[in-house]
């Protein structure tokens, strides 16, 4: 099977921890060269460790590499669209993590960039690939449920350090909005299949950083559809989504994160006094990878990534609104 080059463009512990070892398990991608743009002793570390076979003391020579095909980016949020353009310039295709960029004008950019050089763009939505969001979509377009009234996300975890740390940055597009508050906006948009009308949105703010570590929303979509979601930095653990009807739910306990537990997601179905649990097992990261490997391979286009640019800017619109509304404290429309 041909196998997509791949490099990585920094030393990121999700590339350690996650996206390294997503592609050694993928049958399609391999990392060929990691790049850092700082720390050389570093980067020959995680390439020693993984046995990864070039290692770059900055960004731009990694992309001068032409055997490369295709980048990882796992850079602070604020360099996404600078590196993806540059990428693409060099005609490598990219796979960048969430969010895409700080704002629909930055994302908007890149994609025109992307669509000039002929390269493939997917944001890095891993949660996106697991089975289980699409058992759920089945579930409601069969009825089971009734008719869908409102659907509520939750994702959170306790930052215990925020000293030096890019997700208390606000240079750096930190907050909880940016870090997680994507999800749940992603999460709702794709399950309900449609886009919201209006956001209204309450924040916490820390006192000494000034990023958002708490965040409630709630969404307005069409035909009196209604949705929440709450992310927090100083929270438990969670990582979750409801879904509503006027018959029955929908309840996912591992919605972004069944890498958690060995990659069994559960789908749970409550309609009057009887419930049943569904368990589907996906490697999320893989799956993520082999989809773009694959579609590089058989040449896609933008629009039939699973992912495609259209998901991400309509992502990005919500996301501009909720943070706007954070601003103002009153409700925006999009």
């Amino acid at each position: 099977m041909s196998k997509v080059k791949w490099g990585i463009l920094s030393t990121a512990k999700i590339s350690q921890k996650e996206l390294i070892p997503a592609f050694q398990r993928a049958a399609n991608a391999e990392v060929t060269a990691i790049a850092t743009g700082s720390d050389v002793k570093k980067v020959k570390a995680v390439a020693e460790e993984f046995g990864i076979g070039k290692t770059y003391d900055s960004y731009e020579k990694l992309l001068d590499d032409s055997e490369i095909q295709a980048v990882y980016i796992p850079l602070p949020n604020h360099l996404h669209k600078k590196w993806v353009i540059a990428a693409a310039r060099k005609g490598k295709h990219v796979l960048c993590e969430k969010p895409a960029a700080l704002n629909t004008k930055d994302v908007l950019e890149m994609k025109q960039a992307c669509e000039e050089e002929n390269v493939l763009f997917m944001e890095g939505f891993m949660y996106h690939f697991h089975p289980q969001h699409k058992r759920v979509k089945e579930i409601i377009e069969s009825g089971e449920i009734g008719e869908v009234k409102y659907m509520r996300a939750a994702f959170s975890f306790h930052l215990a350090q925020k000293e030096n740390n890019i997700k208390m940055s606000p240079e750096k597009g930190g907050g909880s909005i940016y870090d997680v508050g994507c999800y749940g906006i992603h999460s709702i948009r794709n399950v309900l299949g449609q886009e919201p009308t209006a956001v209204h949105v309450h924040a916490v703010k820390d006192p000494k950083y000034h990023v958002d570590t708490d965040v409630t929303a709630f969404l307005i979509f069409p035909n009196d559809v209604r949705a929440t979601f709450d992310v927090s930095f100083g929270m438990a653990r969670r990582s979750e989504y409801e879904v509503i009807g006027t018959e029955g739910r929908i309840i996912v306990p591992r919605a972004y994160r069944p890498d958690w537990f060995g990659g069994d997601g559960l789908v749970m179905v409550e309609k009057g006094n009887i419930s049943r649990t569904e368990t589907l097992n996906a490697d999320q990261y893989r799956n993520e990878v082999e989809h773009i490997s694959e579609a590089i391979i058989n040449g896609y286009t933008l629009d039939q990534l699973e992912h495609d640019f259209n998901n991400t800017i309509n992502n990005m619109l919500v996301l501009d609104a909720c943070l706007d509304s954070i601003e103002s404290g009153d409700q925006v429309s999009l």
